[in-house]
């Protein structure tokens, strides 16, 4: 198991792009979280399987339909455990 915070640049807020976010990361099993911030990008931290995260970092370069990724940035961060995949309010 592993951990990546991602951050998602471009239009990905108000296209759906957390929920999207969401339903894929439940999809392939990993847990963690994602967040609007301020700046208009998309934060998420992702954890699970390595083969999993990456298949998770190459959908979220798409995105939802109307969506616009400009960037896509992931770092390691440590696992804290997350129980299950949620939405956090926006930072």
């Amino acid at each position: 198991m592993s951990a990546v915070c991602v951050i998602v640049e471009g239009r990905v807020q108000g296209v759906g792009y957390r929920a999207f976010v969401v339903d894929e990361a439940q999809a392939r099993g990993l847990t963690g979280w994602v967040r609007n911030l301020r700046d208009g990008s998309v934060e998420m931290v992702l954890s699970g399987g390595e083969a999993n995260i990456e298949a998770m970092i190459a959908a979220c370069r798409k995105g939802p339909r109307f969506a616009a990724v400009a960037s896509v940035q992931s770092s390691p961060v440590p696992d804290e455990g997350w129980p299950d995949f949620k939405v956090r309010p926006a930072a």
